[in-house]
């Protein structure tokens, strides 16, 4: 039995050192990750520059890649049971957000290829002297799906009427505050707005980015209220009532099957030939359960692109000479994987605990998620789930971050031993290999994550075994995605979970909901009534300051150091435990063309002007 056990251990530690060299030396590299002051560089494509052409009275924006031509249909997918809501500006979740959010415009965009903010539905952005004065003007010209002008009265009501106003999801209201200030908004012609900043506010720019509302459709909808609002444009809602922006508009929506999209032929971007962009007929989603069954359909052709993990990107590298698809490295993922207990002490509406008073001592001692965190075997997380495709990650911050603490991305080594010795200091004790804290009680507790996400399923399953080797009881669950979300940011019932958060290299303020003690993603320890925001850990209050400090501050070197005190703090404190960050390695079919893709923006950052050869 040993033979063999020895047997395998070699031949996977051969497998690893083969697909070590494989992704290092044979999948393109379509963007470096090097990192110079606050740009990605760019070496595989050269995009043109941004630039606006005005015919006829329209603003168009100029496509940066070279002309296509029109027709075919690009098919890609998405995990779960699909979007929850089409309301862009109540959505909670990633899937909802992305369903809605390629329907509507922004102000501005992040450009994939530099990540620099430029404009978008804006033709010109101008920042004043003061560094607190924004003065937009919208591209003249462009049209409502339904065909009414789209005016600066949409962008004013956007803003102070939904975001400002608290409508639906809150998360970047909450974002905006500067003390107890939101920016304020003021109409200059039809044409022009003014937004004026209490001080110099650095991440404002990059938040402009939030899709801007018809007046004309959703303003009735807000005199109604907010529950009226959250309830607008939900799943059920018949295609033909959306009133959009974007490049595609949705046409038919199966729940748990597919989301199709048409093109807008009166986009607003055109080519270098004067064409109208989108070149695609139609842009559609497969909803597709798991991440096994999205690959079948991939290996079907009825998958256009697909995001490959662990061991089945050797698999497909080696097939890729022979077949109708090229494989893309898009280097670490800017989104983070993350273990966190519910650290919440307090009582919901009803008068009970979110959490079982004894495991709410558990979950709260310093010492106990030591211990969980130097029990988790990062590295082979790293070698039997990514297949190597993977780095440990020990930071809140993606391990491509500008921003990056280096001094603490490295980590430490599993300890098995150092994590017993956490628990002893706390009380805990063992008996026939149980763990029980001082009072007698079993450590027994439920673990969540997403159903269909086998990533994450063989991650909790790793977890669970890491932790029994402590003495813990692990009930393992994973539930449907929108379930589990309901019980983070709801009804906080849950002892602890395995998920993720987007994330951007470029700007840490963006995760101010999760970090700040009243922040709409602040899971480890949510708080649903505003004087509970008074009874804060000393570091929840010095994470407050943190993002304060760096939110006013302009220096790049002096918000870095902010920035890496953070992720220190969550280091230290460890109200989530960050595990691994997967290499992101996608195939494409080869009969698109404008297939740029960007450690960024991904494979389809710039879906409008893909092309089916």
């Amino acid at each position: 039995m040993k033979k063999k056990v020895i047997y395998l251990i070699l031949l996977l530690l051969f497998f690893a050192l083969v697909l070590s060299s494989c992704i290092k030396a044979d999948i393109p590299v379509s963007e470096t990750a090097s990192i110079q002051s606050e740009k990605f560089l760019q070496d595989a494509f050269k995009p043109y520059p941004t630039a606006t052409k005005t015919i006829d009275g329209t603003d168009y924006l100029l496509s940066r890649s070279p002309a296509g031509k029109y027709g075919g249909t690009l098919v890609t997918s998405t995990i779960g049971e699909g979007p929850k809501t089409f309301n862009s500006w109540n959505s909670m979740d990633a899937t909802s957000s992305a369903a809605a959010d390629i329907m509507f415009d922004g102000l501005v965009t992040t450009d994939a290829y530099t990540g620099e903010v430029i404009p978008k539905l804006a033709k010109t952005v101008k920042i004043m002297p003061d560094n607190k004065t924004y003065i937009i003007e919208l591209r003249h010209g462009l049209k409502w799906s339904d065909g009414k002008e789209i005016t600066s009265d949409d962008v004013y009501f956007t803003w102070n009427t939904i975001i400002f106003g608290g409508y639906g999801n809150t998360s970047t209201r909450d974002a905006m505050y500067i003390g107890d200030e939101l920016p304020k908004i003021e109409k200059i012609d039809k044409y022009t707005v003014k937004f004026t900043t209490p001080k110099p506010f650095s991440p404002f720019l990059r938040q402009l980015s939030v899709p801007i509302a018809p007046k004309h459709v959703l303003e009735p909808v807000t005199n109604k209220g907010k529950r009226a609002f959250a309830s607008f444009w939900g799943s059920n809602t018949n295609p033909k009532d959306f009133v959009t922006s974007g490049a595609f508009k949705l046409v038919e929506y199966v729940p748990a099957q597919r989301l199709v999209y048409k093109r807008n032929p009166d986009y607003y971007m055109i080519d270098e030939k004067g064409q109208k962009l989108p070149y695609l007929d139609k842009y559609i989603i497969l909803i597709v359960g798991d991440l096994n069954n999205e690959l079948l359909k991939f290996q079907s052709k009825e998958l256009d692109t697909v995001a490959l993990r662990g061991a089945n990107v050797p698999l497909f590298k080696e097939k890729e000479p022979f077949s109708d698809y090229k494989i893309y490295n898009l280097g670490p993922d800017t989104g983070t994987m993350y273990f966190a207990y519910n650290l919440n002490t307090r009582k919901n509406e009803d008068g009970k605990f979110y959490v079982d008073p004894v495991k709410q001592k558990w979950f709260n001692d310093l010492n106990f998620r030591k211990a969980t965190d130097y029990a988790l075997d990062r590295e082979n997380m790293v070698f039997n789930i990514a297949s190597g495709v993977a780095k440990p990650l020990f930071t809140p911050e993606p391990l491509s971050s500008i921003y990056l603490n280096e001094k603490i991305a490295k980590g430490h080594s599993r300890n098995i031993q150092k994590a017993k010795e956490f628990l002893k200091a706390s009380g805990f004790y063992w008996r026939k290999n149980k763990l029980y804290d001082k009072d007698g009680n079993k450590v027994e507790f439920n673990l969540f994550t997403n159903a269909g996400n086998t990533e994450r399923e063989s991650i909790g399953v790793m977890v669970k075994q890491d932790l029994e080797e402590l003495g813990m009881t692990v009930n393992f669950k994973p539930i449907e995605f929108n379930t589990l979300v309901s019980k983070l940011v709801n009804s906080n019932d849950f002892d602890a979970v395995i998920m993720g958060f987007t994330g951007s290299p470029l700007e840490p303020y963006g995760g101010k909901n999760v970090w700040y003690s009243n922040g709409t993603l602040h899971v480890f320890n949510m708080r649903k009534n505003p004087q509970d925001n008074k009874k804060l850990f000393k570091w929840e209050r010095e994470l407050n300051d943190i993002f304060d400090k760096a939110s006013l501050e302009l220096d790049f070197e002096k918000r870095k150091t902010l920035y890496e005190r953070y992720q220190q703090l969550i280091y230290d404190e460890k109200p989530i435990i960050y595990l691994y960050s997967p290499i992101r390695i996608s195939a494409v079919r080869n009969k698109f063309g404008n297939i740029h893709p960007t450690e960024l923006g991904g494979v389809t950052h710039n879906l409008e002007e893909i092309y089916l050869k």
